[in-house]
């Protein structure tokens, strides 16, 4: 299902094969958390902002509408409209990102919901049934999320039960794939590696999940409070044990950089709500570096946001116009800057795809690494 089309040093370029398409790697999947992407963006525009994989929470659709109902209107690409590849998260993260009050059992974790307060249990086993309602490409497993700095002794605990979690995972998807009912019996399962920050850690649990022979891992628990260069560290570490004929997907990350500096220590796949949560408070990414369009500086600049850019929003308006819209309150500000950050990193991913295809990876990172976090 994964197919490693070549290497620049650890940098790979690859494609994904899913029942709904295939993803050219290295790639970034936009975030449409309860099934549309956060700033007025339906799935019909994602297909003029280059976009590949859209990427819906399985903890926020089960509360809302509910898995279930998703299944009868016929999964989530009949649902949202958006007819390529689907990944789906475990809906581990929100479990212990915004339960207030919840406890953890071998069993799984009881947890009140952030909503209402009403108790929710959710396990390996429930997980992998709210997804395959949901019937997206890819499922990820249901682990635990641990906040950094971590307890070593805790850390440990809780990857020898995130690792019988995904044993429980594994069995389930099967048995869902096998039934008649089933929305796309093609799903495929990413285990997660954690750790926190400990590298014997990392590389027992890695080497542990390797051997169950999924269809994609990812590097979980990152981006949660250590610095970038033990986030760098940490995958550099985990990546040497990946199984190189599999994706390889680094969650929740992150900045342009984050992603350029990923790609270059091996990573595939990405997501983040960074461009279209920044957008929705006037922060725009260029090829230039990071620009506020509220600043006083723009109120008569008939300039596009990046006049190297080709996206629909800067082939049609000016940083002057888009700026009187956020002075103004108007909610579409909002549109045309996340619009413009979607099509600004997938374009990157592009870019780095291309610069793999052709051999200048090396170059394109050197003179990128230092721009692209630049503020102006």
């Amino acid at each position: 299902m994964f197919k490693l089309k070549s290497r620049q040093g650890r940098a790979r370029r690859g494609e994904l094969i899913t029942a709904h398409g295939t993803v050219q790697t290295p790639a970034f999947m936009n975030v449409a958390t309860c099934g549309a992407i956060k700033g007025a963006v339906s799935a019909l525009d994602l297909k003029q902002l280059r976009c590949q994989v859209q990427l819906c929470n399985t903890y926020h659709l089960h509360l809302r509408p509910g898995d279930k109902n998703v299944r009868t209107l016929g999964g989530l690409h009949q649902f949202t409209r958006w007819d390529g590849p689907i990944l789906t998260d475990s809906g581990g993260f929100q479990v212990f990102s915004l339960a207030k009050l919840r406890n953890i059992k071998e069993e799984g974790v009881t947890f009140a919901s952030h909503i209402d307060g009403h108790k929710i249990f959710m396990g390996p086993e429930e997980s992998m049934t709210i997804q395959s309602h949901l019937g997206s490409d890819i499922a990820m497993a249901f682990d635990e999320c641990i906040e950094n700095p971590a307890e070593y002794g805790y850390t440990k605990r809780s990857c020898d039960r995130t690792y019988r979690w995904l044993v429980r995972c594994k069995d389930k998807i099967r048995e869902l794939n096998s039934l008649e009912e089933t929305v796309n019996p093609q799903q495929m399962l990413f285990g997660i590696n954690q750790g926190a920050t400990f590298d014997d850690i990392r590389i027992e649990h890695m080497k542990k999940i390797r051997d169950l022979d999924l269809d994609g891992y990812a590097i979980g628990g990152l981006a949660v409070g250590e610095s970038a260069e033990e986030m760098y560290h940490i995958i550099e570490v985990v990546e040497e044990y990946m199984p190189q004929d599999k994706a390889i997907y680094l969650m929740g990350v992150g900045t342009p950089v984050n992603i350029l500096e990923a790609v270059h220590r091996g990573v595939d796949m990405f997501d983040c709500v960074m461009p279209t949560r920044n957008a929705r408070h006037a922060n725009v990414f260029t090829w230039s570096g990071k620009r506020n369009m509220m600043n006083e500086k723009y109120a008569l600049d008939d300039e596009p946001l990046d006049s190297q850019c080709d996206c629909p929003v800067c082939r049609n308006f000016s940083r002057a116009y888009i700026r009187h819209l956020f002075k103004s309150g108007e909610m579409l500000a909002m549109r045309l800057c996340v619009m413009h950050n979607i099509y600004f990193y997938n374009t990157l991913l592009m870019k780095i795809r291309e610069a793999l295809d052709h051999n200048t990876f090396e170059e394109f990172y050197a003179k990128y690494r230092e721009i692209l976090d630049r503020r102006l």
